[in-house]
């Protein structure tokens, strides 16, 4: 074949090419030689990773699992296709875990060694590979004990038939079931084989199945590169119910049908999303309601949420979660932050959207309460973490320190107000189309919040000449000066019935039969600390406080109880809602308010009972606060 394109028509491919790339949802791939410079600069080491991307990087899984629930185990093969830059070595992240044997490309077994445990962060797994290696595959087992994997007996589960089990690999505890580079920093594609017992259902976050077939093995593919804490399962009596048509629920029988209504506009809110900030890149968003000892709100899983059934208020009142989880379809999963030290990257954004999206849907005033609501969780930071303490600044240094240390409403919250003031700056057409720019150019990226920086510089600091104080925001410690301040109208005027009624003894409110959750918290805040007993008796008996069916209703009333000691008069209920309840948001606050009020007899007794039925990740933070 003779070629005969001339400079014009080199040119004119070229343009049809990058056209091709722009509106594609996959970013123009890098050559291998910048793949691996990338992970040499000094900003992108992981210190929460053992794993040497700059030499051998894994770009796709195949994994096949067998999951055992008598044993509480899965054995597996882990098979990675790898990108090798003449290395002799390559180095996984494990925990808790046992490798039989390692595998190069077809059939070639290798050495391999377990380097010594970390308290942190496991145990590296270094394999001795060929500088023509291009697959790895990895034969373990994990432990009864991995971290990220609950395994719940039928008791445990709503319907208490059959047995339970979901991962959590947020922040670095996907190493503890799959043998993995388990950094943010570091994105893949996976396809899966599961097998599970007959009468349960797996879910992935993949391509999933509506519904159990006969023969218990189901396979499972993401497309969509994404950083391996993002990989998550659950298997369980699942049932699905559609709500739409990209979106719907899983949750065992007895809970969907409360679920699909809870959920109801869920799909709405996808559409807000992408009319805000661009195209939903993941094909199909769904949610899986799983049993109460979750230890977050929820979790970002690509395709499928993982939910809490604490959100699950009757009314729709908590479905902003939903919309936080939504929002990280862009914030987090497309535009990933580099490392565990640029959290804020994922959670600021991802706050800031949310609102966004509830106030597409909602108003402006909803979403103003959820803002003020917010700020008030952020002053409650600052103040417990210190005013000038290091870790109230967004960009963080957590080398030697546990990865969930940084987990705090300050990369949240602080960094949600980061991105307000710059809206209050520009104005948000401008600030819309900085936001909606900034997800297109780094899907499927990941970013470190000096790269984020420059980016902001070139983009809209000096662009538009705003005077920012970056340092203040991104590297000081505490709230800036400059920090926006929302208003609601419904808040001030609870913070006058406070003022004008409660404080005077007039407990009875005219028109509180129609407040929102978010209304009941602002109040409940914002009463008074030292309320006598007889004050707080008759506000429970007037408003059934301890009876409400809404978790954070009842969080917030137990805190204040605990705090002015009307808690000894409704032990049981708090016992039993601490009990039933695994969410850390919930656990934290109430274990330590009894710590500090001196009743650790008390605290200790209900951990004792309620530990078995909390996840590792909340069992890790109440033994520490309870010094167990």
């Amino acid at each position: 074949m003779i070629h005969i394109f001339n400079t014009a028509s080199k040119i004119i491919i070229s343009i049809l090419f990058a056209l091709l790339f722009t509106h594609c949802q996959y970013p123009i791939p890098m050559n291998n030689e910048s793949i691996f410079a990338q992970y040499a600069k000094p900003d992108r080491k992981d210190h929460h990773s053992f794993a040497n991307p700059s030499e051998a990087i894994t770009k796709h899984l195949d994994l096949d699992i067998k999951l055992d629930f008598e044993k509480k185990i899965l054995t597996g093969i882990a098979k990675y296709n790898i990108l090798n830059n003449n290395a002799t070595e390559m180095i996984f992240d494990t925990r808790s875990m046992t490798i039989d044997k390692v595998i190069l490309d077809d059939n070639d077994e290798t050495i391999f060694s377990l380097g010594a445990n970390n308290e942190l962060l496991g145990q590296p797994l270094k394999v001795t590979i060929k500088k023509t290696t291009t697959k790895v595959s990895i034969y373990y087992k994990t432990s009864p004990d991995a971290p990220a994997l609950q395994w719940l007996d039928p008791q445990q589960t709503a319907d208490k038939k059959h047995p339970f089990l979901f991962s959590q690999g947020q922040a670095i505890l996907t190493r503890s079931w799959i043998p993995c580079q388990d950094s943010p920093g570091i994105r893949i594609t996976y396809d899966a084989k599961v097998e599970v017992p007959k009468d349960l259902l797996p879910v992935m976050s993949a391509e999933n199945p509506f519904e159990k077939n006969d023969h218990g093995v189901y396979t499972f593919k993401m497309k969509q590169a994404i950083p391996p804490y993002l990989i998550a399962i659950a298997v369980g009596d699942l049932s699905f119910g559609s709500i739409g048509e990209q979106c719907g629920i899983y949750a065992e029988p007895s809970v969907l049908e409360s679920a699909v209504y809870e959920f109801a506009d869920t799909e709405k809110m996808l559409h807000a999303a992408e009319k805000l900030y661009g195209p939903y890149l993941w094909d199909r968003y769904d949610i899986i309601v799983l049993p109460p000892s979750f230890p977050f709100g929820g979790m970002e899983n690509p395709r499928l949420t993982f939910a809490t059934p604490t959100i699950i208020a009757g009314d729709r009142s908590l479905t902003s979660l939903v919309a936080h989880e939504l929002a990280h379809s862009w914030s987090g999963n497309l535009v990933t932050n580099a490392t565990w030290n640029d959290f804020w990257l994922n959670e600021g954004f991802t706050v800031y959207f949310e609102r966004r999206i509830m106030e597409a849907l909602y108003g402006a005033d909803y979403a103003n309460m959820l803002a003020m609501l917010g700020f008030q969780d952020l002053e409650a930071d600052v103040e417990h973490i210190g005013h000038s303490h290091a870790d109230t600044h967004l960009k963080l240094d957590l080398k030697g320190r546990d990865a969930d240390d940084g987990m705090t409403d300050i990369a949240y919250e602080k960094g949600a107000y980061f991105l307000m003031s710059l809206e209050a700056q520009i104005g948000r057409e401008k600030f819309d189309l900085f936001i909606k720019d900034y997800f297109s150019k780094h899907r499927f990226q990941t970013l470190t919040t000096d790269e984020f920086i420059v980016y902001l510089k070139e983009h809209l600091i000096e662009k538009y000449h705003l005077e920012t104080d970056i340092e203040a925001w991104i590297y000081g410690p505490g709230i800036p000066e400059d920090c926006p301040v929302v208003v609601s109208d419904k808040f001030s005027k609870i913070n006058n019935i406070i003022t004008n009624k409660i404080k005077k003894g007039q407990l009875k409110i005219d028109d509180a039969s129609v407040w929102t959750t978010h209304e009941w918290l602002h109040f409940i805040r914002h009463l008074p600390q030292d309320l006598n007993p007889e004050t707080m008796a008759e506000l429970e008996k007037i408003y059934g406080f301890s009876k409400s069916g809404n978790a954070e209703i009842l969080a917030a009333w137990f805190e204040l109880s605990i705090i002015n000691g009307h808690y000894v008069k409704i032990k049981s209920e708090i016992k039993s809602f601490l009990t039933q309840v695994g969410r850390r948001k919930f656990l934290t606050p109430l274990y330590t308010a009894l710590k500090e009020e001196g009743d650790m007899a008390f605290a200790k007794e209900i951990y004792t009972d309620a530990r078995e039925n909390y996840h590792a990740v909340s069992v890790q933070t109440m033994d520490k606060l309870l010094e167990i």
